[in-house]
C-alpha cells in the first residue's frame, strides 16, 4: 500500500509528513501499527492534516483488527462531504474487511462533531451491521486534533 492509494487525488504534503507516512506504511503492512487508539489518532493525523478541503477516509480491518487498506472514498468543499452509505459497503465488502474506523477531516480546525455527523455515524454503523462489519470508530481530525466518537461514547 503505497501513499498514492490513500488518496484519490495527490495532495502537496512536507516532505516530512511525507516520509513520516512512509515509514507508517511499512509499518501498516507488517500488522503492527495501529495496534493502539493513539497510533490510529496519529496516522489519520498525519493522514489529513492540512487539507484545504473535506475528504472522508476509511480504514478497512480484517477479524485481527489489522489494516487491510486505508481509502480515502468522498471529497467534498470546504464545509462539507457527501457520503454515501451504499458505497462504504461496497468498498468493505470488495475487501472482505470485518471492520472498519471512519475519519473525516474538518478544514476549519474545530474537531466538534455536527449534529450530520453523529446522524451520518449512526447511519453508516446500521448498515455496515448488516453485512456484519463493525464500525470501530470515528475519528474527526481538525489541525492537530483528532477527535474519537468511540472515546465521547457517541458510537
Amino acid at each position: 500500500m503505497s501513499p498514492s492509494t490513500w488518496t484519490a487525488q495527490p495532495y502537496c504534503r512536507p516532505l516530512v509528513v511525507q516520509q513520516a507516512l512512509e515509514l507508517l506504511t511499512c509499518e501498516v503492512r507488517e500488522g503492527n501499527a495501529l495496534a493502539s487508539p493513539d497510533a490510529v489518532r496519529d496516522y489519520l493525523r498525519l493522514l489529513l492534516a492540512g487539507r484545504a478541503h473535506e475528504v472522508f477516509v476509511v480504514v478497512f480491518l480484517d477479524a485481527q483488527n489489522r489494516v487491510i487498506e486505508t481509502v480515502e472514498l468522498f471529497r467534498g468543499t470546504l464545509t462539507q462531504t457527501s457520503v454515501y452509505p451504499r458505497e462504504v459497503v461496497i468498498e468493505a465488502l470488495a475487501r472482505n474487511a470485518a471492520s472498519v474506523i471512519l475519519c473525516h477531516n474538518h478544514p476549519s480546525g474545530l474537531a466538534e462533531p455536527s449534529r450530520a455527523d453523529e446522524a451520518l455515524t449512526h447511519t453508516l454503523k446500521s448498515v455496515l451491521a448488516m453485512v456484519d462489519v463493525r464500525v470501530l470508530d470515528h475519528l474527526i481530525v481538525a489541525g492537530p486534533v483528532a477527535l474519537s466518537f468511540a472515546e465521547r461514547g457517541l458510537i
